[in-house]
């Protein structure tokens, strides 16, 4: 947040009191019967959302409003602000917070982009919005480039029909120059350098790609990375086997950013007699390089969560889920990547195993489960652990002046939740997307 905004923002709030208290307000009608959480015309472009703990991007309103027109924030105020012929929002004491933003999500709620279809994408957001998604970058793994292609159209049509789920950013596409000895669950006919033939002609046809990953040791790497920021396309790195003298390098030619640090990249490794430092050291260690974090509690054990966020700090880390087609969904067998050519895993305990229990097999979180863990786990302050799935990922991606907090002129992402970060309301852009009472959840 730049210091002319905090100006903006404390001058938009007025004189603020800090003894508020931090407790539930309950709020009954004269009859004392219980007031309808949800109370005027849902169509209303005018919305205020009163009686909750706002968590601004300087602190914690203990009891405040936040005033909506149309797609946009414009009003934060202190207290059960006066706003005629909103339509009204009681969060009942709840915290009122940023929409979360997933920068790198494969699936969710039983569908996967490598379904190819526009059901998936759309199933996809609808599931990931009742856990406090707001926005998202769909993932493609590494494939056929024509069925790359058939997936990045399929988006286009998406976008203009996703009305019911959070709102795609754009394209992450995940491979195929990675290493083969870090490639993960990559399909390794496909593994291979940067083409620049290749690369130039898939950015020519389409502009919906917002990041490309490689592993920024591979030959052509860094001429990639130099043709996507010239495209506007972020680089990232991923699925490598560099070392940190390679990763610097890498850094200054524009990988600012690696991907799930820990999962699919060399730690300290020997070469001969020698010891390096690999890319989880050279992110720790180059200050300005940002991470995703999948802090499922499965994939990265508390110790290692606590160690990224105190070397780190909550503006270089964006929790992300990294999830397939379970994300949401019931423990039971799957099929991971594509319905008909994928193959079966079992999902238990919170994670996705390969049917010999052996090894993972992809990820089944959600964006409220990753800060609940980082809260809870970690050891992290809430509103810490909210920065890094909003503000954060919103900074990397450059879309921080419209997204990933709560002030006056952002889109108006919102989510609301309990002390358990159990996800009560979901608003994108202003509009009531998602809410636990009138989904029938309990």
């Amino acid at each position: 947040m730049k210091i002319q905004d905090r100006r903006e923002f404390l001058k938009n709030l007025g004189s603020l009191s800090l003894a508020a208290g931090t407790g539930n307000i309950a709020l009954t009608s004269a009859s004392g019967g219980q007031i309808p959480a949800v109370k005027g015309d849902l169509s209303n472009p005018r919305k205020k959302i009163f009686n909750g703990r706002i968590l601004t991007p300087f602190r914690t309103l203990h009891s405040g409003t936040v005033v909506i027109s149309g797609e946009k924030i414009v009003e934060i105020k202190e207290g059960n602000a006066d706003v005629p012929d909103a339509l009204e929002i009681d969060a009942g004491g709840k915290f009122i917070a940023p929409g979360f933003m997933d920068l790198h999500v494969h699936g969710g709620g039983g569908h996967d982009l490598l379904d190819s279809s526009v059901e998936a994408f759309l199933g996809m957001a609808e599931a990931h919005v009742q856990h406090g998604t707001t926005s998202m970058y769909p993932s493609a793994a590494s494939g056929d480039l024509n069925e790359l292609m058939r997936i990045l159209e399929l988006y286009e049509q998406a976008d203009k029909q996703n009305t019911k789920g959070a709102q795609f950013l754009g394209m992450f596409l995940e491979g195929p120059y990675y290493s083969m000895e870090q490639r993960g669950a990559q399909d390794p006919r496909y593994v291979r350098d940067p083409d620049p033939a290749e690369y130039q002609d898939l950015l020519s046809r389409t502009s919906v790609i917002k990041r490309w990953d490689s592993a920024p040791e591979r030959q052509g790497a860094l001429e990639f990375a130099e043709y996507l920021l010239s495209q506007g396309v972020m680089p990232s790195m991923g699925h490598t086997s560099a070392i940190y003298e390679e990763v610097v390098v890498a850094f200054e030619h524009g990988y600012t950013l690696a991907t799930h640090l820990y999962s699919g990249m060399m730690g300290v490794t020997r070469r001969d007699a020698f010891r390096y430092a690999g890319a989880v050291e050279a992110a720790f260690l180059i200050d300005e390089m940002n991470v995703e974090v999948c802090s499922d509690n499965r994939h990265l054990p508390p110790p290692l969560l606590k160690l990224i966020y105190k070397i780190k700090g909550a503006d270089r880390i964006a929790l992300i889920t990294d999830s397939m087609r379970a994300a949401g969904m019931p423990d039971g067998e799957y099929i991971k990547g594509n319905r008909e050519k994928g193959r079966i895993v079992i999902v238990e305990n919170g994670v996705a195993m390969l049917p010999d229990r052996t090894s993972f097999a992809g990820s089944v979180a959600t964006a409220d489960r990753l800060v609940r863990v980082m809260r809870d786990e970690a050891g992290v302050p809430l509103a810490d652990a909210v920065r890094m799935m909003s503000a954060t990922p919103a900074s990397i991606m450059g879309v921080d002046d419209e997204k990933g907090s709560l002030v006056k002129g952002k889109d108006a992402d919102i989510v609301i939740f309990d002390e358990e970060i159990r996800i009560d309301k979901t608003l994108v852009k202003g509009k009531l997307i998602y809410d636990r009472q009138m989904a029938g959840s309990t």
